[in-house]
């Protein structure tokens, strides 16, 4: 796959601009700017560089800000088959854009990254009723008589049972790991590392259907209570329950995490913190304080909240330390600020998932946050 610079690069950005690009030309796009750290011969009638950089995050920007037509039944962008190729592009171009504009920085950089820094990727492990344990890993099928995996997603048998006896599982995502899940009533969840979900293999007929985040975070999009004869869909998590009718709605509750933050991207939830009752509507998040039990409603940018689950970072004037939880994560990496003032720091911006902890960390040198970085084994140091 090649690209000419002079003849191809300036109609590419042109169309990713106005949203005409296809799949096969973002290809080439992303291609290229992967393969080639600098860009000879600007095609000056694009404008300046900083001047397609601004209009790139313009782009992204719109893309992400799916619901402000409020009131006006849309297919949300992040909904469309082509959205994840759309931003995923744009923001590896923007990022790509920065990096070489910023290249007179690059000296300050710690290039040496240990290899055993390995992007996150899809696994977990399965523990059935009888205490057993299943590796779930990318690349690799399982079976049963409930449950097949395709190596990047459970999906549980569509039944209900009419037994008051119910058989659970559980599903543990690791440090470095993500997977999905389809439970037995077509309820889909996506989960991000460093997660637990407890689920019933079948559901009871007639009876709220029921599931416990154990910490972590999660997606869910739940199959409507209009298909299960009324029943609703509750969702425990610690002090807080979440009772839903037919939505989708993150949650976010890591073990190390003071509050449990809860955004509703569509549909009605009613969430009850010990014997407080709290509606949300779309685009608002509710943080719930552990500690204090008190709640705080707000409203969001839906999209950084949820895009992790699409291969996606999106960092929304977020402090430092918040950026360098998620990163820890995703890399299974520790994390040490030798200068503790850099926490407070600010990042905004959009940053792919599938790319190496190098890239990651040059980007967010390349805005000025941090003077240097290096990797003692698999701790980070920010300086």
């Amino acid at each position: 796959m090649s690209l000419n610079p002079q003849h191809n690069f300036s109609d590419l950005v042109a169309k990713l601009i106005d949203g005409s690009i296809t799949k096969s030309e973002l290809d080439k796009l992303l291609y290229f700017f992967l393969n080639n750290q600098e860009i000879k011969n600007w095609p000056e009638h694009l404008g300046s560089k900083e001047d397609v950089q601004e209009r790139i995050h313009q782009k992204i920007r719109l893309e992400l800000d799916f619901y402000k037509n409020e009131g006006v039944k849309v297919i949300p962008f992040y909904k469309k088959p082509f959205f994840k190729y759309a931003v995923a592009a744009s923001a590896a171009l923007l990022i790509t854009l920065t990096a070489v504009f910023k290249q007179q920085n690059q000296d300050a950089i710690a290039k040496v990254v240990p290899n055993k820094i390995e992007i996150g990727t899809d696994k977990a492990m399965l523990t059935l009723e009888d205490g057993s344990t299943v590796v779930l890993e990318k690349g690799k099928t399982y079976t049963n008589k409930s449950v097949n995996s395709t190596g990047k997603e459970l999906l549980y048998n569509k039944s209900n049972s009419s037994s008051n006896k119910v058989a659970y599982h559980y599903l543990t995502i690791p440090r470095g790991g993500q997977f999905a899940i389809t439970l037995a009533d077509g309820t889909k969840v996506w989960l991000n590392s460093e997660t637990k979900l407890k689920f019933p293999v079948n559901f009871t007929e007639g009876k709220t259907r029921s599931v416990e985040l154990v910490y972590g975070e999660a997606y869910f999009d739940v199959s409507p209570s209009t298909a299960h004869k009324g029943a609703g869909f509750t969702v425990y998590q610690k002090k807080q329950q979440i009772h839903v009718i037919g939505t989708e709605f993150n949650i976010k509750a890591y073990k190390d995490d003071s509050n449990i933050a809860t955004t509703l991207v569509e549909g009605k939830v009613e969430m009850q913190f010990a014997n407080v009752k709290q509606k949300l509507i779309p685009n608002q998040r509710a943080n719930f304080d552990i500690k204090t039990n008190k709640v705080k409603i707000a409203k969001v940018d839906v999209y950084s909240e949820i895009c992790w689950k699409d291969g996606v970072f999106s960092f929304e004037d977020k402090p430092l330390d918040e950026i360098m939880k998620v990163l820890s994560r995703w890399y299974d990496i520790e994390v040490v600020f030798e200068n503790e003032s850099l926490k407070k720091e600010q990042f905004n911006g959009v940053l792919i998932k599938d790319r190496n902890i190098d890239e990651i960390l040059r980007s967010i040198k390349n805005s000025g946050i941090i003077k240097k970085y290096e990797f003692k084994n698999k701790t980070l140091l920010l300086k």
